[in-house]
């Protein structure tokens, strides 16, 4: 049974570790991981893709070949910033709560992964399937050195994943994709007194924006989600106050629904920026597809069961963002998110999580892993 002091101890080591992303160095944690699941007496082994940027893979495998489970929390956190009232990277108890950089997102899953692993392996549990555990470097920023090249290489190929990166329990079973693109819309320069002899890139980019909020995308019912979105992040353009401007860019963030194409998105966008401008440059800096599983599926209907009986009511939603559970559609693998962190915290300066959460956490996480069928 998992021991609350122990995972207290292990989420206060963890995030006396600095894994800021960035700058990107998870070497420091990934070797306090590896070294703590060796001494459970597990395999494990370290893969960079990028010097200092790694991951930790370790494989519980099963006695026959069985079916394969992942459970996979990230090692990355956010750049601490401004605003604390505690040091960032002293676990500080106050108040039923663990306050520190990554207690939610996502050093608090973790802690409770390894408790609940170490729990099994005290107990000298058989798993009538191959766990594997991964513990990921860059999720902050896309993945590129983490969960994506494991995948990618095939160095794991689980039959079902569950990515450990929620709050209070919840259940992702669907998220929007999401598109970032760049437009540069060329203009031409002209003295700013003259400004009928030139053509102003800023007022170009200003009227395609002004077009992009106008779209109107097709009803898709969706119980999870909210209606699609755009976002414009960035522009800048020109060169001084006294020219007329002969460039601007702007950086756009779409997020869609399941059921939607990105392609079809992305010649509207072509479509309403040619009726403003004759010259422009489209960069797609990103594309990450929708994603959405079966409520009835075993994964999830598991996983419920195993928070009921951790005396929690589980809630099944969407994610309005991007995780990595698309990550595993194009593979066929069946994935959901659930995770054990404090709503809100995420990202924040003050970040915490609530010890009841932990514990309950490593206790249904154990449950779950002991009695998971494929």
């Amino acid at each position: 049974m998992a021991n609350k002091k122990r995972l207290i101890k292990l989420l206060r080591k963890l995030i006396a570790i600095d894994s800021q992303n960035p700058p990107g160095d998870e070497s420091c944690i990934a070797r306090f991981v590896a070294g703590y699941l060796e001494k459970m007496g597990l395999d494990v082994k370290i893969y960079e893709f990028k010097r200092k940027r790694s991951n930790v893979v370790s494989i519980w495998k099963a006695r026959d070949a069985k079916p394969s489970l992942l459970i996979t929390p990230h090692l990355d956190t956010v750049p601490a910033g401004a605003g604390w009232h505690t040091d960032p990277f002293t676990a500080t108890i106050k108040k039923a709560r663990v306050y520190g950089l990554g207690a939610t997102d996502c050093k608090g899953n973790l802690a409770v992964a390894l408790e609940a692993m170490n729990s099994l392996c005290e107990a000298r549990s058989e798993l009538n399937y191959t766990l594997i555990f991964t513990a990921t470097a860059d999720e902050e920023s896309g993945s590129v050195f983490g969960l994506l090249p494991l995948l990618e290489k095939k160095i794991i190929c689980p039959g079902a994943a569950v990515v450990l990166d929620a709050d209070d329990f919840k259940i992702i079973v669907t998220q929007k994709g999401l598109i970032h693109a760049k437009v540069k819309i060329q203009g031409k320069r002209a003295h700013g007194a003259y400004p009928w002899r030139g053509i102003n890139a800023i007022e170009k980019a200003s009227a395609i924006i002004m077009d992009l909020k106008k779209i109107k995308y097709p009803r898709l019912k969706n119980n999870y989600l909210k209606p699609p979105t755009i976002n414009t992040g960035t522009i800048k353009g020109g060169d001084k106050v006294n020219i007329v401007a002969d460039w601007c860019e702007f950086e756009l963030d779409f997020r869609f629904l399941p059921g939607m194409s990105s392609e079809v998105m992305l010649k509207e966008l072509r479509r309403i920026i040619s009726r403003h401008s004759a010259k422009f440059k489209i960069e797609i800096e990103g594309i990450q597809q929708p994603y959405a599983i079966d409520t009835n599926h075993p994964l999830v209907v598991q996983l419920k069961k195993a928070i009921c009986n951790a005396g929690i009511h589980p809630k099944i939603e969407g994610s309005e963002g991007a995780t990595v559970i698309s990550f595993f559609q194009k593979l066929g693998i069946p994935a959901v998110a659930t995770g054990f962190g404090s709503a809100g915290c995420a990202h924040s300066a003050n970040e915490f999580i609530r010890i009841d959460n932990l514990y309950r956490g490593a206790l249904m996480l154990e449950q779950f892993l002991r009695t998971f069928k494929s």
